[in-house]
């Protein structure tokens, strides 16, 4: 009403000043000087009437701020009110876990938990098949342990009480290869009447109406789901910190991060509260976890399990695809996970993976292997500790008769910004940045995404100001606009298919069978991961490609790798170098991991050889 006042005095005002402007032209030199001293009144109510149309138009820019003032703080309320319901539901479960947990063992005093958490997933299995432990003294005893390791780690955003409803009915299930064991999740996996929040507040009060296909899969196969583990904000990132929940911590140093995004697994399994457990994986979300935690994680072949039920922070993107996989304490926890999850009921759940059975057959096979192996990848310069880890695994394979061929992959510096960041962020980030209205933006992220809302102009104008200096930031800030059109991105899609094909036949030209190479760590510093996306190509370019990939913890960091460090450049020897440099420094006695890799569908072979590596280390260290 304002601006139209404002335009309908503005109107007559020119009409008023038309009007006597023309009937001067016509007036006598007397009648002009009467005309001259009547217009004194009228240029006082000009006068009036213009400051009068100022007044007005400030009230109305004030009264603007002021609704938008109004709007953002009751934004900002809604969303302390929905994250005060989530921990409420946190703090509610694990309180009513614990008092569980304490009526159970008074009324079973004899229970054996600290024999229970010392056993493998094989043995656990076997004991539990045999009727020589129950599924109750099991659940108990690691229901128990995860809340003990959740005080000091944070890493669980709630005890899914149903698991204990569950074991009334797990009886029905015996024959399953997962029969009794306590199973944690990631918390973007659907649990019927849960939030898969993705650490979001826009995804809060929002339960699934149904089971995800894999944890339906697991009940089936006898396993109990009993918790669900933290995730950072919006997924996209390799620490573990939310609005909703807060950070995770490493279980071996709580000055450092567990890594991410299924950084709560990590935790939790490192912790020794789980012993096996779902994360997902779209940059080395299962694997950075695992070696930072010192686990074993697996990232399958894109496709080999079923997604239904699994939230993405955002849906449609295709070219960095993501996986769910195990991750677990050894690497025969994950074989058997895998068995128990290919099978006919998740064929049948999800006829859009391709039915293929765990081939154990492969995953026990003895043969030589021809390896490819590297150390660096002439994009990110590994740790000293990350080099060392490869030196030595090759070394051991050497000698078990294993044939180990030097390998490189290909166009590191173009695939990162142009097919990895340009895929993830294909619309500049738009999507990502709208999931993260309506609430505050983690520490953890807010390095990484604050750049993604400059306009496109400017990232533009910063990639050509940064290239003759810093050409891979310049890169990285340019591939940040996108892909800019339906058909720009079609030809991203086709030059991700052309790599593939490439990589493969450069594999094939090598002839080796599985791939040997870096995984990043070791363990960070916390406000390091949202700064330095580029350490992620370790693991990012096997989602890119879909290989199935794999981490095995082998050794921990020394002295002497610490004093390596002090004299760490990088490959460009850019600020991302840099802050790689400060991101690891103090991780004397964290975990050191590798990461092993084949060609997409032989899964059972990658994790055959991860077998290889686990048990040569092992025998190595008697």
């Amino acid at each position: 009403m304002m601006f139209n006042f404002f335009l309908m005095s503005s109107y007559s005002l020119g009409s008023v000043l038309y009007r006597r402007d023309r009937d001067r032209r016509h007036d006598s030199p007397r009648t002009k000087t009467k005309t001259t001293q009547n217009t004194e009144p009228f240029i006082n109510r000009v006068k009036m009437i213009n400051w009068t149309a100022a007044l007005l138009t400030g009230v109305a820019c004030f009264g603007g701020y002021l609704v938008v003032r109004v709007k953002k703080i009751n934004s900002h309320r809604k969303a302390e009110e929905k994250i005060k319901r989530a921990r409420n539901r946190r703090d509610e479960s694990l309180q009513r876990a614990e008092q569980a947990v304490l009526r159970y063992k008074e009324s079973h005093p004899t229970t054996d938990s600290a024999l229970i958490l010392t056993l493998s997933l094989s043995e656990l299995t076997q004991q539990l098949n045999k009727g020589l432990l129950s599924p109750e003294d099991v659940l108990y005893s690691y229901m128990e342990k995860t809340l003990a390791v959740n005080k000091k780690l944070n890493c669980c955003t709630e005890v899914l009480l149903e698991s204990l409803d569950q074991l009334k009915t797990v009886g029905s299930n015996k024959d399953g290869l997962l029969y009794g064991v306590p199973v944690s999740i990631k918390e973007n996996l659907a649990f019927k009447n849960h939030d898969c929040s993705c650490g979001v507040i826009i995804n809060l009060d929002q339960p699934a109406e149904k089971d995800s296909v894999l944890v339906q899969v697991l009940k089936k196969q006898g396993a109990i789901p009993f918790v669900r583990t933290n995730l950072p904000q919006a997924l996209l990132n390799y620490d573990c910190s939310n609005p909703i929940y807060g950070q995770t911590v490493n279980p071996h140093n709580p000055q450092k991060t567990s890594g991410g995004s299924s950084g709560g697994e990590g935790a939790l399994i490192g912790g020794g509260g789980s012993l096996l457990g779902i994360g997902t994986d779209i940059g080395g979300s299962i694997r950075i976890p695992a070696s930072f935690c010192g686990i074993c994680g697996f990232k399958p072949t894109a496709g080999r399990l079923s997604l239904q039920g699994l939230r993405p922070i955002y849906r449609g993107q295709k070219s960095v695809p993501s996986s769910p996989g195990p991750m677990a304490r050894d690497v025969d926890s994950l074989a058997l996970c895998m068995q128990a999850l290919l099978c006919d009921h998740m064929f049948s759940l999800d006829p859009t993976v391709p039915p293929l059975p765990f081939n154990m057959e492969i995953y026990r096979s003895s043969r030589p292997l021809r390896i490819g192996y590297l150390e660096n990848d002439g994009y990110t310069q590994p740790s000293p500790s990350m080099a060392r880890g490869v030196r030595e695994v090759k070394a051991l394979l050497e000698q078990a008769g294993h044939t180990l061929v030097p390998y490189c992959p290909l166009k590191m510096d173009q695939v990162f910004p142009e097919l990895l960041i340009k895929g993830l962020l294909a619309d500049g980030a738009t999507t990502l940045l709208q999931k993260l209205k309506g609430g505050p933006v983690d520490p953890c992220l807010e390095p990484q995404v604050y750049p993604y809302g400059f306009p496109k102009w400017l990232k533009k104008t910063i990639s050509f100001l940064l290239k003759p200096v810093f050409p891979r930031v310049s890169a990285n800030f340019g591939a940040l606009c996108g892909v800019g059109s339906v058909p720009e991105l079609w030809k991203q899609h086709a030059a991700v298919e052309d790599y593939i094909h490439e990589t493969i036949a450069h594999w094939r030209s090598c002839k080796i069978d599985v791939l040997l190479c870096p995984v990043t760590g070791p363990a960070y510093n916390f406000l390091y991961c949202g700064k330095i996306a580029t350490a992620g190509s370790y693991t990012m370019l096997y989602n890119l490609l879909t290989f199935p990939a794999g981490v095995v913890t082998v050794s921990t960091v020394t002295a002497k790798d610490e004093e390596e460090l002090k004299h760490y450049k990088g490959c460009y020897q850019d600020m991302w170098d840099k802050l790689f440099k400060e991101a690891v420094t103090g991780g004397e006695g964290l975990p050191v991991a590798v990461q092993c890799v084949a060609l997409p569908w032989q899964d059972e072979l990658c994790l055959g050889f991860m077998k290889e590596v686990e048990q040569l280390v092992k025998e190595s260290k008697k």
